[in-house]
């Protein structure tokens, strides 16, 4: 049973994935873009964690957790870019 839960997850955030990369492409301000690659971020640490769990490799995990913390970081040196390049 849980094996039809993981893979309707993995399904579920695959769909996502397809959704924010099209708002990525097609986000008219940059903010929306920036939007959309956190959360994109968000759904690909999202997959990395079910993926660890279904196969119970806590390596995974670790990975996940590099990559979120990665990804915050990127996250603020593209919001102090946008910040720098609006004039404020």
């Amino acid at each position: 049973m849980s094996v039809y839960i993981f893979k309707a997850m993995q399904i579920t955030l695959t769909f996502f994935v397809l959704v924010t990369v099209i708002r990525l492409l097609l986000g008219p301000t940059a903010s929306d873009r920036l939007v959309a690659l956190n959360v994109l971020s968000a759904v690909s640490l999202a997959l990395l964690v079910l993926w660890g769990i279904s196969n119970t490799r806590t390596l995974y995990l670790d990975v996940a957790l590099v990559y979120d913390i990665f990804g915050f970081l990127g996250f603020l040196a593209i919001t102090r870019f946008l910040k720098q390049r609006k004039g404020g």
